[in-house]
């Protein structure tokens, strides 16, 4: 979703975090929100106002007693001045603070005088944040309304410890300030009310205990298209592969491997309103893998017995019962891309193909960017070059018409 004409005010703490909250920054500026900054004094020996000023496009705040905003009660308007308050990286001591309703610097005193709603992304030492103080105040603070967003598993940067106490990425935050938004904008929540299902990422299909057959998709452009799913509003099962990406936020994801389990997870996550399927489930499985490695021999390579895995798009595309309003497709070619599409779409009974040219020169198999052409009975509606987040919000949008198009009372 679009964050346009949405006012954020970024509190940035004084955690080694810090330097996550110039991405942040950048990220919220991207899909066109406003960006004000205040710092805490511990924050500027970790980033500089200066820098994060750059990315925000205006001066940062950081001192309560400022004779340039103070005479017209400076914290007071940028509290209310806002659309929603940003806390990235809540450190254990600013969390404190906002429990216990401290007021003794800028930061402290814009989220005490706010009428807003609060987000934050605690970011502290493991020990800290299992420590009952800290509990403490993120129950209260959770009691107050606030909304927290991680923080996340993984090593530390400034101790070498692990466990949870990561910031959460910044992706990972504007997807909770664009649920949040899109809470208080129901046109930018159009698939509110419906079930998705995505499909997303390879399939492993095994030879024996250490190899399988594998194709080469990262899981990005399904992930993304989950990840817009869920910001529209809709209630999504995220059927993956394995692939190295987050769990995208708001999704319920199934894990599988192989061709037959993420058949089986398909069928057992409906019934739904429309079916996204974009995993690259591989055509073929060994008919019967091996128990054990199979070992070098004597005789050359082992010849291996190809037998062809279900077809889960058409399964679902061609169900007598049960199916989707919606079901859609993906067609990953090297050559004859629209040619094939419209010859996939016949055979699979699918009602759209989004099909696109997955050779090596292109750089889509596994990169950030995707060109597509929408293939569906009435024609092909060729896109651009652009994001896959892009891609999937377009799509989704798209899907989101058809729906109201064909069902405007709400999900069956």
């Amino acid at each position: 979703m679009t964050l346009s004409s949405t006012r954020v005010l970024l509190v940035i703490a004084g955690g080694i975090a810090a330097y996550k909250s110039l991405d942040l920054i950048r990220r919220l500026r991207e899909r066109g929100a406003g960006v004000r900054v205040v710092m805490t004094r511990a924050a500027q020996e970790f980033v500089t106002p200066l820098a994060a000023g750059a990315i925000a496009g205006e001066r940062v705040h950081t001192d309560l007693f400022d004779a340039r905003t103070e005479f017209d009660v400076g914290h007071i308007r940028l509290a209310r001045d806002t659309d929603l308050v940003v806390v990235a990286p809540a450190t254990a001591n600013l969390m404190a603070k906002m429990a216990g309703g401290h007021a003794d610097d800028l930061a402290s005193t814009v989220l005490i005088a706010t009428d807003k709603q609060i987000l934050i992304a605690p970011a502290m030492n493991p020990r800290m944040w299992e420590h009952p103080a800290t509990r403490r105040n993120l129950a209260q603070l959770l009691a107050d309304g606030v909304v927290a967003v991680g923080p996340n598993a993984g090593e530390m940067a400034e101790s070498g410890e692990a466990g949870v106490g990561r910031m959460a990425e910044p992706l990972e935050i504007v997807a909770a300030v664009e649920r949040l938004v899109a809470a208080r904008r129901p046109q930018d929540r159009p698939l509110a009310g419906r079930r998705l299902l995505v499909t997303s990422g390879p399939t492993h299909e095994p030879i024996d205990p250490v190899r399988y057959i594998a194709n080469r998709s990262s899981g990005k452009q399904g992930h993304a298209i989950a990840a817009a799913a869920a910001a529209a509003g809709a209630a999504v099962t995220l059927v993956s592969g394995p692939v190295t990406l987050a769990d995208p936020p708001g999704v319920t994801v199934v894990k599988v491997e192989s061709a037959r389990d993420m058949l089986a997870a398909v069928e057992a996550a409906l019934p739904v309103d429309a079916a996204v399927f974009a995993a690259a489930v591989a055509d073929w499985r060994v008919a019967s893998a091996g128990d054990q490695k199979i070992k070098k021999g004597q005789d050359g390579a082992p010849q291996l017995l190809l037998v062809e895995n279900p077809d889960i798009l058409a399964t679902v595309a061609r169900r007598a019962a049960g199916r989707p309003r919606l079901v859609v497709g993906f067609a990953a070619e090297t050559e004859n891309v629209l040619a094939n599409a419209r010859a996939k779409l016949a055979r699979k009974g699918c009602d759209w193909i989004v099909a696109n040219d997955v050779s090596a020169a292109t750089g889509i198999m596994g990169g950030d960017r995707n060109a597509v052409h929408v293939v569906t009975g009435a024609g092909v509606d060729s896109w651009p070059s652009q994001s896959k987040e892009q891609v999937a919000a377009a799509l989704v949008a798209r899907i989101a018409a058809a729906l109201a198009a064909a069902d405007p009372r709400g999900s069956a």
